[in-house]
């Protein structure tokens, strides 16, 4: 799968999360979080506890029975590592998650390639923390790739009903008389089998009020999940490859030309 190059000037992407799931590290205990943070600490400053985050897999076929994990050892929490609004390193028992955020500073989107880069160093780091520490190597059971969209209101539409200048997939009729008029809020899920059967390309259109000012927002997340047979390090930089290429096709052909080329001034 081959990927045209296109660039827009203002790319409306907020977001980006490279991802690794992976059977759970049961040695993985609270004080190694401490010693992992320490090969980090000089770049990403800030540490914090969250909620652990569930594996979602991706299978095909008939449907199977709820799968539950019984563990010898107490529940960890995730761990946020973080360097100041821009990026974020997520670190759980089965789950390494990097993300690069559009923070305050209006950071432009650094693209794919230098994101990937970064995951690869972050990863290896981890890595390593685990080697010197004796705590086993990951086997990845799932790869995810997460791209976020953020269009504001007035840049180009002026409310939920004109939905299909951005998206035509969803356009709103405004038919005369209709009792349903403007929706106040809207939750859309989409998703789409990857051609080799091997994941799915998931998509979440929805509104939200943005914090700092009280606006309204359209988000639209895009998220390639799966594993391929290859399960080598180099079959999973192949598959990040092919889950951003399948993300960026699916962008462009759910977008609008117009959002496209006078939004978000498309280029070669």
């Amino acid at each position: 799968m081959t990927s045209s190059p296109v660039n827009f000037q203002k790319p409306p992407v907020i977001e980006v999360v490279f991802g690794v799931a992976f059977k759970p590290l049961e040695q993985l205990l609270a004080p190694h979080l401490g010693l992992l943070w320490r090969r980090y600490r000089d770049e990403f400053p800030s540490c914090r506890d969250m909620p652990p985050l569930p594996v979602v897999i991706e299978r095909y076929g008939p449907p199977v029975g709820d799968e539950m994990e019984v563990f010898n050892v107490p529940p960890l929490p995730r761990v946020w590592f973080e360097k100041g609004e821009s990026r974020l390193i997520q670190l759980q028992r089965d789950r390494f998650l990097y993300n690069w955020r559009k923070g305050t500073g209006q950071e432009d989107y650094p693209r794919y390639e230098t994101v990937l880069a970064e995951f690869r160093k972050h990863l290896a780091t981890f890595e390593a923390g685990l080697g010197e520490a004796g705590l086993g190597v990951i086997q990845p059971v799932q790869y995810e790739l997460t791209y976020v969209d953020q269009m504001n209101i007035g840049e180009g539409w002026n409310g939920l009903g004109e939905i299909g200048k951005l998206f035509p997939d969803f356009s709103w009729r405004h038919i005369s008389g209709r009792s349903l008029k403007e929706p106040e809020a809207i939750n859309l899920r989409v998703s789409f089998a990857a051609p080799d059967r091997t994941g799915r390309l998931h998509v979440w259109l929805r509104s939200a009020i943005r914090r700092a000012d009280n606006k309204l927002v359209l988000l639209m997340e895009t998220t390639a999940r799966g594993m391929p047979a290859d399960g080598s390090r180099e079959g999973m930089w192949r598959w990040f490859d092919m889950g951003h290429e399948q993300i960026r096709r699916g962008f462009l052909e759910m977008s609008s030309a117009y959002a496209q080329d006078d939004l978000w001034r498309k280029g070669p």
